[in-house]
């Protein structure tokens, strides 16, 4: 099927120019991806991100990633000016597989130019990094212990909750399947932490300190990590959400504390950025991201823009915690969001959202793919593509009709890797 779709070309940074006046005055953004391991995404996302910066004064950005880590590449473009060689061994220290998602050489080269940027404003003009994420609860429980050292119930609050995780080995999986047998169960304890040290910040009676923040978000991601893991080993609709509301929960205390007129860019999956009610995720009770950010802050003050591509080369693994390789990624199915946009012309486009109401066949759900860090291609017909109502789930769509593998830190199984600061590098 032919469709006649308003389209916008996409070639070069100025033509993001549209983009930008449709965003308006929103004050969240959310840039999506339907892959993880794609270059183009990560490019065209720092360049959105760049203007948004310069632009129209756009705070930080918060990525689906662990906070611990992430915490350290804020503190990083903060500080003093440094080298790209700097901001590649920095994204090593993402260890967590999939390590590539934030180690890779595309990331290094948005960080080098935050540090720069950072070095041109005043202290408390400066961007942010902040990472969503839940997974992170052993390395969240370490940072927190030297903001703890001199309150006693905070002390003892925080034993208990190390004695509890102590026989898992720092493995959460195996604590969740401790749960799964009726072994293990630290949900008081994480529960008590995260209440004493919100009891702390409030008895303080002063406006509350980057270090208290700092403390208080370590404490939640423990919290909600061992509700995550508790959960997933049941339930993977409730775990799902569990995430999803942790990360909009650590959306909504960064704009708290960076005050009433902040704004924040975020970077994640399509999944999680475009709206869930147009999707099939609704029917299997499943929230995210960019459905509870619009609910919270207005649709008129949140702008989500999903990406996608026809055909290419991607990173992934051929299952959970294997070797990465570069893949390659067939052309979209016949009838596929991706494929009407090939077929409507094979150029790179941006499409506007405002612009497809009276498109009746995108008013119903069509297959949109997606794809995560576990990717076979053979299998992409059985549960890569997301029924969608694409205008709803998006304000903004970036197409890319034929993308390229990301460039990962760390070595791939089927080729050599470029030497550090290729081809970004300063």
């Amino acid at each position: 099927m032919t469709l006649t779709i308003p389209n916008y070309p996409l070639q070069t940074e100025q033509d993001l120019d549209v983009l930008l006046q449709e965003i308006g005055d929103a004050r969240i953004v959310l840039l999506g991806e339907a892959s993880h391991g794609t270059s183009e995404y990560y490019t065209w996302r720092a360049a959105i991100t760049k203007r948004l910066i310069q632009e129209k004064g756009f705070d930080f950005i918060a990525v689906e990633g662990e906070w611990a880590d992430s915490y350290r590449v804020n503190q990083f473009i903060k500080g003093e000016a440094q080298d790209s060689a700097a901001a590649v061994n920095l994204l090593k220290q993402y260890n967590r597989w999939p390590t590539w998602m934030w180690g890779n050489y595309e990331v290094a080269s948005l960080v080098t130019w935050l540090n720069q940027y950072n070095q041109t404003v005043i202290n408390t003009s400066k961007i942010g990094f902040f990472g969503l994420d839940v997974y992170c609860l052993w390395e969240s429980m370490t940072e927190l212990m030297p903001y703890i050292q001199q309150n006693p119930s905070l002390v003892k609050a925080a034993q208990e909750v190390h004695q509890c995780f102590q026989p898992y080995s720092a493995d959460a999986m195996q604590y969740a399947q401790a749960v799964a047998n009726a072994d293990a169960n630290c949900r008081a304890e994480t529960n008590r932490l995260w209440r004493e040290v919100q009891k702390l910040s409030k008895t303080s009676g002063e406006a509350k300190s980057e270090e208290q923040f700092v403390a208080e978000q370590n404490a939640l991601v423990a919290y909600n990590g061992e509700r995550y893991y508790r959960t997933a080993v049941s339930s993977n609709t409730a775990s799902w959400n569990i995430r999803d509301q942790h990360m909009t929960q650590t959306l909504q205390r960064l704009l708290s504390f960076y005050g009433p007129g902040s704004k924040a860019i975020v970077w994640e999956h399509n999944t999680h950025v475009g709206d869930a009610r147009y999707t099939d995720m609704a029917s299997q009770g499943e929230v995210n991201v960019g459905q509870l950010v619009r609910k919270e802050y207005g649709e008129e003050n949140v702008f989500i823009v999903g990406f996608g591509s026809y055909s290419g080369t991607v990173i992934a693994a051929g299952g959970w915690g294997a070797p990465i390789k570069s893949i390659q990624m067939p052309p979209a199915t016949e009838g596929s969001w991706e494929q009407i946009l090939h077929q409507l012309s094979p150029t790179n486009k941006i499409i506007l959202s405002k612009d497809l109401q009276d498109q009746k066949h995108l008013k119903r759900p069509i297959g949109h793919r997606a794809i995560g860090v576990v990717y076979n291609p053979e299998l992409e017909h059985l549960g890569n593509y997301v029924p969608s109502i694409i205008p709803k789930r998006y304000d903004a769509f970036l197409y890319i009709d034929k993308t390229n593998a990301l460039h990962p830190i760390e070595e791939i199984s089927v080729r050599n890797e470029p030497p550090d600061l290729y081809p970004w590098g300063t």
